[in-house]
């Protein structure tokens, strides 16, 4: 697998399309941290990483809407890709949906939010955009 991350959004795109109420996805380090992202935005109902096997596998609970039954995650797009690399400074901070979704950045302080960035004054790679 040349991206993993990609396979992790293509995997929460692909379960909410189908309405499941739990995907499975194999586990690192990054993706824990990314779940976790996901999960304080409110993007997600909960998580739980499983280490029983060798790799590992995280299990996301899907949050929808309780009367209209769509999906909180309206689209997830990959913005750095490992053949071209985004990387931003604390300046040029993108504003996903004019500041109602997130994009997610890989810092030195860890895997934040866009916001959590600019309130740490760090710039790094630019992940994903999630609304």
């Amino acid at each position: 697998m040349t991206d993993p991350i990609a396979d992790y959004l293509t995997r929460i795109r692909n379960a909410q399309a189908a309405r499941h109420k739990v995907v499975e996805i194999p586990s690192s380090n990054m993706k824990k941290e990314i779940t976790k992202v996901l999960h304080d935005k409110g993007y997600i109902l909960s998580y739980k990483f499983e280490d029983s096997q060798i790799q590992g596998v995280i299990k996301i609970a899907l949050k929808y809407h309780p009367v209209s039954k769509t999906p909180a995650i309206k689209s997830l797009q990959r913005v750095s890709k490992p053949g071209l690399r985004k990387y931003v400074s604390t300046d040029e901070m993108p504003r996903v949906l004019n500041g109602l979704g997130i994009a997610i950045l890989s810092t030195n302080k860890g895997i934040v939010s866009d916001k959590e960035a600019k309130a740490l004054n760090v710039g790094g790679e630019v992940l994903c955009y999630i609304y």
